[in-house]
C-alpha cells in the first residue's frame, strides 16, 4: 500500500529513526493510509488491521526498518522497509518498501522523495539488489512518483470478484 508526494520542492523535513513511543502515531497515520487507499478499490480495512499493523512497526522500530519524516519535530510521515524473507530461492536479494505516506499538508514538499530516498540506501546498505514495492493500479498519482524515481512494473496482480446466483460480495 503506497501513496507519496510526486513534488520536487525542497523540504525542510528531516528522515529519522522513530522512538518506540512514536509507534502509536505513526500507527494513526497508516490508518490514514489504508482509508485513502480504499478509494483506488485496496481490501484492507484500517481501524480493524490497526492493532496489527502497530505491532509490526514496534518490529520494524527493532530491527531498523522504520524511519519518520518530521518537519519542525512534527512527524509527517513515515516508510517501512525491510530484506525480502521468503521461501524461494531467488537469483536477486530484493528489497521491499511495505509502505510510505506523506500528511496531505506535507504533499509536494519532497518529504516523500526523502524517505524513498532513504529506504533505498538503507536497503542497498543491507545488500539488497534490487527494490520492490507494492502500488495500487488505480493510484495513477503514486504510480508516476515511483515511475519518476525509476520504478518499472515488475509484477502484475489481476483480481475478479467471486459471485454466485444467489449474492454477489461487495464491500
Amino acid at each position: 500500500m503506497r501513496e507519496a508526494d510526486e513534488g520536487s520542492a525542497p523540504s525542510s523535513a528531516v528522515v529519522d529513526r522513530p522512538s518506540m513511543e512514536e509507534v502509536d502515531a505513526v500507527a494513526d497515520m497508516w490508518v490514514d493510509l489504508a482509508a485513502s487507499q480504499r478509494a483506488y478499490r485496496s481490501h484492507i480495512r484500517g481501524p480493524e488491521n490497526r492493532g496489527t499493523i502497530r505491532d509490526a512497526m514496534a518490529r520494524h522500530v527493532v530491527t531498523d526498518g522504520l524511519r519518520v519524516a518530521r518537519i519542525d519535530d512534527e512527524i509527517v510521515g513515515f516508510v517501512m522497509f525491510g530484506l525480502e524473507r521468503g521461501e524461494y530461492v531467488q537469483d536477486v536479494t530484493r528489497g521491499v518498501v511495505r509502505n510510505i505516506y506523506v500528511e496531505p499538508s506535507a504533499r509536494n514538499r519532497g518529504v516523500g522523495s526523502k524517505l524513498l530516498s532513504t529506504a533505498e540506501r538503507e536497503l542497498r546498505d543491507a545488500d539488497a539488489d534490487a527494490i520492490t514495492l507494492d502500488v495500487m493500479a488505480g493510484n495513477e498519482e503514486a504510480r508516476r512518483f515511483y515511475e519518476q524515481h525509476g520504478y518499472s512494473p515488475h509484477r502484475v496482480e489481476i483480481e475478479k470478484r467471486v459471485e454466485s446466483d444467489t449474492h454477489s460480495k461487495e464491500d
